[in-house]
Formats: structure tokens, C-alpha cells, sequence
């Protein structure tokens, strides 16, 4: 028997449809928002998309679970494309190797739920934290056991730590247990060669993994944009020194430029990207955490939003298909995730305000009432009562 739902009365409802490719430009501030909207929901997939009065009329509506979403935004889950879920307890610097297997996968399972009670369905986890082989490949098996979560969870290999002609042997092994399905290559100025960089990267690629790259926070090399898009990597991570070239290169690429503005309010200097700058030279953003789990531990996707609003002079709009539709991109999942049309996988977050322009007003409070993610209700915000007086 199938399992339908409708979800119906919808203040505003942020389908995020538009064109097949990540958001630039304009396009960045179309919602495509239905007044009084619903969302019809049969297996975990969504059916059917468009104002109530339609749908609670649509055969397959009768009968169906309802849930009432009145005075309420409802829109995509958040996709947090970019945070590493496998560390040691915030603020407590313990080496990946003194903690088993089983207290990794218990500390990363706690920070993937605080990221889905905040509206998170779907979300990339990095390695790279760790300064040997041995270390790396358990953190990659953290990663294989939280797949088994009901949620979109990608594995990504970052070559950081280890010395890269390892991080290189590593790799066939990684693609033949399916340990990862993208390889991200920290460029440090003054650490690799650019043949180096390059060698490595054709490598992942010709072993069938995805390419990514981080041009910073700390020490990035002014060329790893430029390298990014020259290799067609999916996406630059921790973008944050950009140069208008820098902006032309993405604007012209298919590579996604990936901003955290909460790793930047965590440092000192607070130097956040232009993401204005690189939105209006064309350039696709995405929004996501940055989380660590040892130094900034924030995978909240709201507080994201509100620092992308107030400290990078993003609009609201622009803000939430940054961390929606673009993030998906960002981990080539927008297929699945990352907007509400038929055929998409229900991943949902419902907003107890009436409208999305509130989103990031609210900075450190969580204004999710509801999550369903694959058409299963995960989170169900609890009223506070009071006695009768």
C-alpha cells in the first residue's frame, strides 16, 4: 500500500524550480514561490507540486496523511555541501587514532542529526583531518557507516595531511572499496608544485572520482581557482580570496565557487568572499557550513544563511538557492535534492514564519518546525505548554 502525503496551506512554498544548471545571476533570486502551495508526496518521492485547492482534489490526495502547513514557509531541505562530520569532540584536539571506530561514528552521528534538526536533508562530510594513512582510511569507514543513514550522505577524500605521493597510492584503494566519491585536493601555497597538483587530480579523474579543490582558508595558492577550472572540478571549496579573474574563470566554467561564511566569523580576521562580486560576473555560488568538528563547530545552515545576509551583502533569496539548489549541484545530486518537483526525493523543511525574507533575521534561532527527508517526518519541533489560567 502506498504511503501519500499532503502537505497543503503553505504561506509560501519555495520550489526552487528553474533551469536544469546551478543558479547565476538573476536566476539566484527566483524561489519559484506558490502562494497557499502544496506538495503531494506517494513513496517518499514527490508527485505532484502546486496550490492547494488543485491538489487536495487530485485522486491520490484522497486519503491521504495530511499535515497543515498554514502561516508556514515550507521549502527544500538544506544541502550542506561542504563539512567534515568525523573529529574528536568540539574544542578537544584528541588524534583521530586514540578514538575507536564506534566513539568517531557516535560524536559524527551527533553532529549530522544537530545538522538535520536545523533543516539539513542531504549533505557532504570531508576527510582530511588526520596525518596518516591508517587515520584516513578510518574516518573514510565513518563515512561508509553513516551512508547507511536514511538521508543524502556523500563521502568526499581530501588530500591535506598526508604527503601527496601517499595521498596518490591511496587513492585506487578509496575508489575500489567505494570510500569516497570525490578526491579534493588542498592546495597550500608553497606546498605542492603545479604539476604535482595536476598529476594528482588526472589521476582521481581517470580513476573514475570527482574532482574538487580548496582554495583556502588559510595559505590558499592564488592559482587554485584557475586550476579548478582548468581540471572541470565540480566545485572550489572555502572560497574566500577572489580576484575579478578569479570571478571570470568561474563565470565562465562549470565549476561551483563554495562560500562558509560561518568558518570566517570564527576567525579572527573575519575576511568573508565577495560573494557579490562573484554573483554579478556569473559565477554559481553555493552556501554551506564549513563545519569541523574540532574548530568550528556550526552545522547549522540557518546561521549560514544569516551570515551570507549580513556579512556578504547576499539577499535572502540569493542566500537560499546558494544553499539549496547550488549546494546540490555542488555534490552533483540535484537530480534528487535540492528543490520540490515531481520525481524528486520529498527531502522538505517546514519554517514556522510566514515569510522567507525572516530567514535571516533570526540568527542563532532555529525556526524549523518540521524535516521530512525520502517523505519520512525526521524532526517535529514540540510546542512549550503552559497550565490553564
Amino acid at each position: 500500500m502506498r504511503k501519500v502525503t499532503l502537505i497543503r496551506g503553505a504561506r509560501q512554498l519555495l520550489t526552487l524550480r528553474g533551469p536544469a544548471g546551478p543558479r547565476r545571476g538573476t536566476d539566484l533570486r527566483n524561489l519559484g514561490i506558490i502562494q497557499d502551495g502544496a506538495v503531494l508526496i506517494a513513496d517518499g518521492l514527490i508527485v505532484e507540486v502546486g496550490p492547494s485547492r488543485r491538489l487536495e482534489n487530485l485522486a491520490l490526495s484522497r486519503g491521504a496523511e495530511e499535515i497543515d502547513a498554514s502561516g508556514c514557509v515550507v521549502m527544500p531541505g538544506f544541502v550542506d555541501s561542504h563539512m567534515q562530520v568525523v573529529g574528536g569532540a568540539p574544542g578537544l584536539a584528541r588524534p583521530i587514532h586514540e578514538i575507536s571506530p564506534r566513539a568517531l561514528e557516535t560524536l559524527a552521528q551527533r553532529v549530522v542529526e544537530e545538522a538535520v534538526r536545523n533543516g539539513t536533508s542531504a549533505m557532504e562530510a570531508k576527510s582530511g583531518v588526520s596525518l596518516t594513512e591508517a587515520e584516513e582510511l578510518k574516518i573514510l569507514r565513518v563515512h561508509a557507516e553513516l551512508r547507511e543513514l536514511p538521508l543524502t550522505f556523500v563521502s568526499t577524500f581530501v588530500a591535506a595531511g598526508l604527503p601527496l605521493d601517499l595521498a596518490e597510492r591511496l587513492l585506487p584503494l578509496v575508489r575500489r572499496r567505494k570510500l569516497a566519491e570525490f578526491v579534493e585536493m588542498r592546495w597550500e601555497d608553497g606546498a605542492f608544485t603545479r604539476a604535482q597538483v595536476c598529476r594528482f587530480l588526472t589521476l582521481a579523474r581517470e580513476l573514475g572520482l570527482g574532482l574538487k579543490m580548496s582554495a583556502g582558508p588559510r595559505c590558499s595558492n592564488p592559482g587554485a581557482i584557475a586550476m579548478a577550472t582548468e581540471m572541470g572540478a565540480t566545485c572550489v571549496n572555502d572560497v574566500v580570496d577572489v580576484t575579478e579573474r578569479d570571478a571570470m574563470l568561474l563565470a565562465q566554467s562549470e565549476t561551483i565557487a563554495t562560500l562558509p561564511p560561518a568558518v570566517q566569523f570564527d576567525r579572527e580576521d573575519r575576511r568573508y568572499a565577495p560573494a557579490r562580486m562573484l554573483i554579478d560576473h556569473g559565477a554559481a555560488v553555493a552556501l554551506a557550513s564549513g563545519c569541523r568538528a574540532e574548530s568550528a563547530p556550526s552545522p547549522n545552515m540557518q546561521v549560514t544563511i544569516a551570515l551570507a545576509c549580513r556579512a556578504m551583502n547576499m539577499s535572502a533569496a540569493e542566500a537560499i538557492a546558494a544553499a539549496t539548489i547550488n549546494g546540490a549541484h555542488a555534490m552533483l545530486r540535484s537530480r534528487s535534492v535540492g528543490s520540490i518537483e515531481a520525481g524528486k526525493s520529498a527531502d522538505l523543511a517546514i519554517l514556522g514564519v510566514p515569510d522567507y525574507r525572516e530567514l535571516p533575521y533570526h540568527l542563532g534561532v532555529n525556526l524549523v518546525n518540521l524535516v521530512m527527508i525520502r517523505g519520512t517526518v525526521r524532526v517535529e519541533r514540540s510546542e512549550v505548554t503552559w497550565p490553564v489560567r
